[in-house]
This record gives C-alpha cells, sequence and structure tokens, in this order.
C-alpha cells in the first residue's frame, strides 16, 4: 500500500449498516462521516460514490471482523468480499484492518459523550460510523509505527 499521506476512507461493514469515516494520512486523525444501508441487494453503491466522487481518497480500508482469539468468520469473508468490491469499483488500494473491539470502543465512547452531555440521543445513528473512525484511525496508527520502525533501520 502506498504511503497514506493524503485521505483515507475507511469503512465499518456490516449486514444491515456500512460506517464511513474520512481521514487524513498526514495528521493520522479520522472523522466519522456517514451510514450508507447494506441488505440482500448490496451496500447502497450509489451514497458509496457520492463519498468517494466528494472526497477523493487515495486509498480505502475496510475493518475486518475477527474472532477475539484473531480467526476468521463468516462476516469476515464478506468483508473481505466487499474490500475487492472497492478496489474493483474505484480502482484504489484496499487494506484491511482488524477491527476487533472498534463497535465497542464506539458505543463506550458514545456513552461517555451523553454523560458529559457532548452527545445526544440521534447521534447513536453514526456508530458504525464512529467504528469506522476508530478502524481508521487504528491502521493510520499502525502505519506511522511501521514507518517509523523502518525508518530507524535505515
Amino acid at each position: 500500500m502506498p504511503e497514506p499521506a493524503g485521505v483515507l476512507l475507511g469503512f465499518d461493514f456490516g449486514g444491515r449498516r456500512i460506517g464511513v469515516a474520512v481521514g487524513q494520512g498526514i495528521t493520522g486523525t479520522a472523522s466519522a462521516l456517514a451510514v450508507v444501508g447494506n441488505g440482500q441487494g448490496g451496500p447502497d453503491w450509489s451514497a458509496i460514490d457520492r463519498l468517494v466522487r466528494e472526497w477523493k481518497p487515495g486509498a480505502l480500508v475496510v475493518g475486518l471482523p475477527l474472532t477475539l482469539g484473531g480467526d476468521e468468520q463468516p462476516v469476515s469473508v464478506a468483508a473481505r468480499a466487499f474490500a475487492g468490491h472497492l478496489g474493483d469499483r474505484y480502482h484504489l488500494p484496499v487494506s484491511c484492518q482488524d477491527e476487533r473491539y472498534s463497535s465497542r470502543h464506539a458505543a463506550q465512547a458514545f456513552v461517555q459523550a451523553r454523560g458529559r452531555g457532548e452527545a445526544r440521543r440521534k447521534d447513536a445513528a453514526l456508530l458504525d460510523a464512529q467504528a469506522a473512525r476508530i478502524i481508521l484511525e487504528s491502521f493510520l496508527a499502525q502505519q506511522a509505527a511501521a514507518d517509523l520502525s523502518s525508518d530507524r533501520g535505515n
């Protein structure tokens, strides 16, 4: 995968909803962006098309749902297939990122924000996008650590 210096889109794939986040490789930060539908007819490609056109990412990251032991499961296969469709459709590099605990962390952060009065009940609709933000920030942090490690080796 090329240096994640530009804009990236991150996806939290689910059977009913797909959370989307946008991130910046230079800063290593991401923001929750949207939640698009997913169902038996497949993802809402028109909504994803709009996001890709608007943000013009240089790469895409899809959360890979693994078991607690790190093994693949049926939804992992579906997430990998979604990642493949993204790559084919947009001709962009696509990486999969371990997403264990991302939804749990997003839910905990939401509860804490509600407790501080920084979020309202209606903001819960963006939990999948917050999970995508966590996935993308985890990917960016991992890339930064790998870059730092390779710089030390030179």
